[in-house]
């Protein structure tokens, strides 16, 4: 018990009590005490005030401090006025005191009044109980608070999982919120998630290869490889249901605590169902939106005398379709075309767009295809005539073999990138027009450069580049840096460096790319 609380405690008593140390400091003294001597208040010492002798007051001290119930005694002191008061005392040591050394609760009674020695002897008592009764709350309520705090960082650690499970979209990325937040969700020391793969994510058609999921932090059920072990004594098995569909299960390891209420497992589990459940349906619309994609891009033909490779990859945080292409046309024995673009936005209505483009530019440039601002500006016309509303950018490039001569027009588009073979390389900034579609008679400029042997061009899709909170020119200076790692790549190789030239990052637009390498001339001793 604390000094406030004794003082409060004995605020309302009729009869002096005080609290004094072991060397005779007074450290509390109620009102009734102060009223019947002032200067018997907290700071002064019984040695000073007591008109007894020092020894005898010194021996009652030593009783009552080695005592635990209440032994009688006597002090004479002297009033505010000079004449001498007498009391009868009551001490005992104050066995509730929590303070440094030890302490006696004294209570005083003036011989010149009532003899009420018995009745202070029951106060005390009462006194006693009541100290014994408010430590036992105190307690109590010390308990109370420990309960409620453990409660409270339980809820939050299941906030943190509902709130990480909340915030996945991918396999992937449920296992890592499980793997990150589950166990201490659980108090356990561990757990392991089992997922059956070809249930959350089907395969598209028969015979199809099983897919691999490099990198994830759970156990594939429908590869047994895969499987390290199954539940034993020493841990709990949750099954994991959603939408009546068994998905998988949670292998939990329990941590000091033992193991978790069977309600608490239970909703964990179902949780974490929910989520695996709805990051496969993600997955599945994924590739079918990425194999719907893959069917509208046009197959290149195979050109002698040039090295082509392509890559395309849907936004990774998306499910629908996109407006990105790329194209090559052979257009006689010494022209070769290329063309890349993207129609602005997501979803069917842009993918029929862009399917329309591709089937409208090869059209385009059987007839002009040797002239790249025609292309273009026919393109622009075809966009404003039949698909208003909608908005392509797009860039032409016309190679000439014999002169090795690349005639190009950007309408809107990034730049392509020229790559040297020492893995230097250059972005054709040459003249910039507006984007296909919106603008009417719109002028498309003309830029050309002559490519050395052994160079390469990338044209891309603006999604290889742009990051958000970033501008486009880290993005375009990230290229230049892949194209000096690239150095000495086959075409192939180097055009899936550029499209994972980030691993691990959010893609919100898709990728497509197409490097073209024209071969080298054969020397003149050859």
């Amino acid at each position: 018990m604390s000094l406030g609380l004794f003082e409060a405690i004995t605020k309302s008593l009729p009869h002096p009590v005080i609290l004094c140390a072991a060397e005779g400091t007074i450290l509390a003294a109620n009102p009734a005490a102060t009223a019947s001597i002032p200067q018997l208040s907290a700071g002064a010492s019984l040695y000073v005030l007591a008109q007894d002798d020092a020894s005898i007051l010194r021996g009652h001290l030593g009783n009552w401090l080695r005592n635990g119930s209440p032994l009688p005694g006597g002090l004479t002191m002297k009033d505010s006025d000079g004449s001498l008061v007498r009391f009868r005392c009551n001490g005992v040591r104050a066995t509730w005191w929590q303070g440094p050394g030890a302490v006696v609760q004294l209570n005083l009674h003036r011989l010149d009044h009532a003899d009420r020695f018995v009745v202070l002897s029951r106060q005390v008592s009462a006194l006693n109980r009541e100290i014994a009764i408010r430590r036992t709350a105190e307690a109590q309520r010390e308990e109370l608070l420990l309960a409620e705090q453990a409660a409270r960082a339980r809820l939050q650690r299941l906030y943190q999982l509902t709130e990480a499970l909340a915030s996945s979209t991918s396999l992937a990325q449920v296992a890592a919120a499980v793997a990150a937040t589950a166990a201490q969700a659980l108090d356990a020391e561990g757990v392991t998630l089992e997922l059956h793969s070809r249930r959350l994510v089907p395969a598209l058609e028969p015979g199809e290869k099983v897919r691999t999921w490099a990198g994830t932090v759970w156990e594939d059920l429908d590869q047994p490889e895969d499987v390290t072990g199954s539940a034993t004594a020493e841990t709990v098995r949750i099954p994991l249901e959603s939408d009546h569909v068994v998905v998988g299960a949670l292998q939990v390891r329990p941590g000091v605590g033992g193991i978790p209420e069977p309600v608490h497992l239970a909703a964990v589990g179902q949780q974490i169902a929910q989520a695996v459940r709805r990051a496969g349906l993600y997955e599945h619309e994924h590739r079918v939106a990425e194999r719907l994609q893959l069917s509208l891009l046009p197959q290149l033909p195979d050109i002698a005398g040039l090295d082509v490779a392509t890559c395309y990859a849907p936004a990774s945080d998306m499910v629908m379709v996109g407006g990105d292409w790329y194209d090559l046309y052979d257009l006689d024995e010494d022209h070769i075309g290329l063309s890349v673009g993207d129609v602005a936005g997501h979803g069917l209505p842009q993918a029929a767009v862009m399917a329309q483009i591709i089937a409208a530019l090869r059209g385009i440039v059987l007839r002009c295809g040797t002239r790249p601002d025609a292309v273009l500006r026919e393109l622009n016309e075809y966009l404003h005539l039949y698909h208003r509303g909608h908005m392509a950018t797009a860039a032409y490039l016309l190679f000439h073999r014999p002169t090795r001569t690349l005639t190009y027009v950007k309408a809107g588009h990034p730049p392509p990138l020229v790559i040297h073979p020492d893995g230097s390389s250059r972005y054709l900034d040459g003249p910039i027009s507006p984007p296909a579609g919106p603008v009417p008679e719109a002028r498309f400029r003309l830029g050309e450069i002559t490519l050395a042997p052994g160079e390469a061009v990338l044209l891309y899709t603006d999604g290889l580049i742009e990051r958000r909170g970033e501008t486009l020119d880290t993005g375009l200076a990230r290229l230049t840096d892949t194209a000096r790692r690239g150095a000495g790549l086959n075409v192939p190789d180097l055009c899936e460096l550029f499209l994972n030239h980030q691993p691990g990052a959010d893609y919100h637009d898709d990728r497509a790319l197409l490097l073209l390498r024209p071969h080298s001339p054969p020397s003149p001793a050859q």
